[in-house]
């Protein structure tokens, strides 16, 4: 039996199975820089340990000592099937009769550092910049729909100091299709815990990147809230209709709104000039998440929207009109509907943030 393992990214973040498969194997086989973490499960065993570069030599020697009746621990770090051992082993196994494998999980990179970061991922990517196996092209490509797709996306070995291209060419993608100021989580793995910070897209190649660094690359969505980098999978947020906002949507569905400045409103502008007044109040309100602006004043249970510009835009009312009328037939709708509206406010930032 090969048993292959995910130890995760440290001692402390190794599963109970895990440990377990360890504790139950004859043969331990592992690179190297991963005994560290499971020195303490060797003993009485036998370890085999081998460098980069060794992979096809590891899962070769596995199944070899497999069929000579030996459990054996083939041992990743992070996950076996995220850029790990699992892929290696079965690339070759159809070589072979008889053998029996187990995969046992391990907390990836992307999880791992997500976990660090606060709450970024949703829908995402993960992809590898080492062009050591895969070449330039597929790794833009890759990069490319990732972002035509607005996914999050998780960037495993970004940066060497002899492998630069990947990461300069994929930055430039980026650039061409995110917003700049687009949050960037960065977990630096060292040797005793990591270094956590997040800055933005456009500042990134200042940053001092490595092998060790696990990159978290925002979408559409994705806002920085009291430190934490936060991706919101659009929940709703139980709230009653302001009268003020119940006035203003009856006049609306009479047809009776007012387009574009509202010039002589005592308040005008209440964001900033040129701003427009067709959604005086917001459909959405309250959003919940921040990722226009927003934010709850603390304690209150008040959602703010003093920071939040995006509904004034002239492209984001031209986006929700052009769906808004077939959601809000009553204006109990703004309650009733929300769910509705809200898939809609995320379609919107999509084509306007």
């Amino acid at each position: 039996m090969i048993s292959v393992i995910g130890i995760g990214p440290s001692s402390e973040d190794i599963t109970i199975k895990a440990i377990n498969a360890i504790k139950a194997a004859d043969v331990i086989i592992t690179y190297k820089s991963y005994i560290k973490n499971i020195e303490d499960l060797t003993i009485g065993k036998e370890v085999i340990l081998k460098g980069m570069g060794d992979e096809i030599k590891r899962a070769e020697l596995a199944i070899k000592m497999s069929q000579e009746g030996k459990k054996v621990a083939l041992v990743s770090s992070g996950d076996p099937g995220v850029f790990g051992m699992g892929n290696v082993l079965f690339q070759i196994i159809s070589k072979y009769s008889d053998v029996d494998v187990e995969v046992i999980p391990g907390v990836t990179a992307a999880t791992f550092s997500a976990g660090k970061l606060g709450a970024p991922l949703h829908d995402f990517a993960v992809i590898s910049f080492s062009d050591i196996l895969t070449p330039l092209s597929e790794i833009k490509r890759k990069v490319k729909a990732a972002c035509e797709a607005d996914l999050v996306i998780a960037i495993y070995n970004p940066l060497s100091k002899t492998r630069t291209k990947p990461f300069e060419e994929s930055i430039k993608i980026m650039l061409e299709t995110k917003k700049p100021e687009t949050p960037v989580g960065i977990v630096k793995s060292k040797d005793f815990g990591v270094d956590v910070s997040i800055t933005t897209l456009d500042k990134l190649s200042e940053i001092e990147i490595n092998m060790s660094t696990t990159l978290i690359i925002g979408n559409s969505m994705t806002y920085i809230q009291d430190g934490y980098m936060i991706t919101p999978r659009g929940y709703r947020v139980s709230y009653p209709i302001h009268p003020l906002s119940r006035e203003f949507y009856e006049n609306y569905l009479e047809g009776n709104i007012n387009v574009g400045p509202n010039r002589d409103c005592e308040y005008y502008p209440c964001h900033n000039n040129h701003q427009s007044c067709t959604f005086c109040y917001c459909p959405f309100y309250p959003c919940g998440e921040g990722s226009t602006g927003g934010k709850w004043i603390k304690d209150k249970g008040v959602w703010s929207c003093e920071d939040c510009e995006w509904i004034h835009n002239d492209d984001t009312v031209k986006c929700i009109q052009t769906k808004l009328p077939d959601i809000l037939e009553e204006v109990g709708d703004l309650k009733n509907k929300k769910k509705e509206l809200l898939k809609l406010r995320r379609e919107c930032i999509f084509s306007t943030k």
